[in-house]
C-alpha cells in the first residue's frame, strides 16, 4: 500500500482511500477520501463523535495517543481506539470507521422489514 507521494490510508468498511502527507489527521484523511466522519468540536477532543479502530498490530502507523487523547479514550485505547481528529498519520494504515447509529438503525429496518420482521425500536 506505500506510496511514492505520501501515506495510504484505507477507510474500512467502504473501502475508500486517500494519499496524504505524513503526520496529517485521520479526520482529514477520512474528508479526503469522502468518508464522513461525525464531529461536533471542530476536530479538538471535545465530543468523542470521531473515535475509529486500528489493528493493534497497526498501532504504530499512527502517532502515539497525547495527553488529551489519554484522558479521553483511557482503556479503550488498548483495543485500538483512537480520535480521528487527534491520531495522526505515520505510514500506512486501515482504519474502520463505525456505522453511524442513525444510519445503522435504519438499515437494520430495512433488513427486517425484508425478512417480514417486526423490529423494536419503531
Amino acid at each position: 500500500m506505500k506510496s511514492q507521494n505520501g501515506v495510504t490510508v484505507m477507510f474500512q468498511p467502504e473501502g475508500r482511500k486517500a494519499v496524504v502527507n505524513h503526520g496529517i489527521s485521520l479526520l482529514e484523511a477520512a474528508r479526503k477520501a469522502g468518508v464522513s466522519i461525525t464531529t461536533r468540536c471542530g476536530g479538538k477532543a471535545g465530543c468523542l463523535m470521531c473515535k475509529v479502530k486500528i489493528a493493534t498490530e497497526e498501532a504504530t502507523a499512527l502517532r502515539p495517543p497525547g495527553d488529551i487523547e489519554r484522558r479521553k479514550l483511557g482503556t479503550t485505547l488498548e483495543e485500538g481506539v483512537r480520535l480521528a481528529c487527534q491520531a495522526a498519520v505515520w505510514s500506512d494504515v486501515t482504519v474502520q470507521v463505525p456505522e453511524d447509529p442513525l444510519k445503522a438503525a435504519v438499515r437494520r429496518k430495512l433488513e427486517a422489514a425484508r425478512r417480514g420482521e417486526e423490529d423494536e425500536l419503531w
